[in-house]
């Protein structure tokens, strides 16, 4: 059975739904939907950075810091970015909002829910088919790399992180 994604009115940046369509479609008329993403932050202020699969859809084998993905349709934002951090990395955590905003590129366009959690020590489930391998990273190292624009890194989340301001900063460490 097809997945089916919520579809997003693209003038409006806080997410109204105008309907919906198989996962197959949005992608090959990259119709604008929204998705999800979780940076999960280590209490010593390192952050999680993955490998994606090499059969992912969208970006096969490269690097990310956020865990995500579309919002399905009849599901809200934060209760798909729930289920995205459960399915990639097995975690049940408490999500923080940090940033709205729309994306687009050749191959997506979607209205981004960008989150933050804390882990908690609970062991991290990578989900096979989407994570590759997973570290932590401190976060200083993590934006020299972003520097590289040869660096494998998805070009969304590349994007978003410059919109969120000190974003390499853990609000919970002084």
């Amino acid at each position: 059975m097809s997945e089916i994604v919520a579809l997003y009115d693209p003038a409006d940046a806080t997410g109204r739904v105008t309907g919906s369509a198989p996962r197959a479609q949005v992608r090959a008329r990259n119709l604008p939907h929204a998705a999800t993403g979780v940076l999960l932050r280590h209490p010593d202020g390192r952050v999680l950075v993955h490998r994606r699969t090499d059969v992912k859809d969208l970006n096969p084998g490269a690097h990310d810091c956020l865990a995500g993905g579309v919002v399905d349709a009849g599901e809200e934002p934060l209760d798909a970015a729930r289920r995205e951090l459960r399915e990639e990395l097995g975690l049940d955590l408490p999500l923080s909002p940090v940033l709205t905003r729309w994306y687009r590129d050749g191959t997506t366009h979607y209205l981004a829910f960008v989150h933050e959690a804390r882990w908690d020590g609970t062991p991290l489930v990578l989900q096979p088919s989407e994570v590759a391998e997973a570290w932590w990273e401190d976060p200083a190292a993590l934006r020299r790399h972003l520097a590289d624009p040869a660096w494998p890194f998805v070009p969304d989340t590349r994007e978003l992180l410059t919109h969120w301001p000190r974003w390499w900063q853990d609000p919970a460490r002084p």
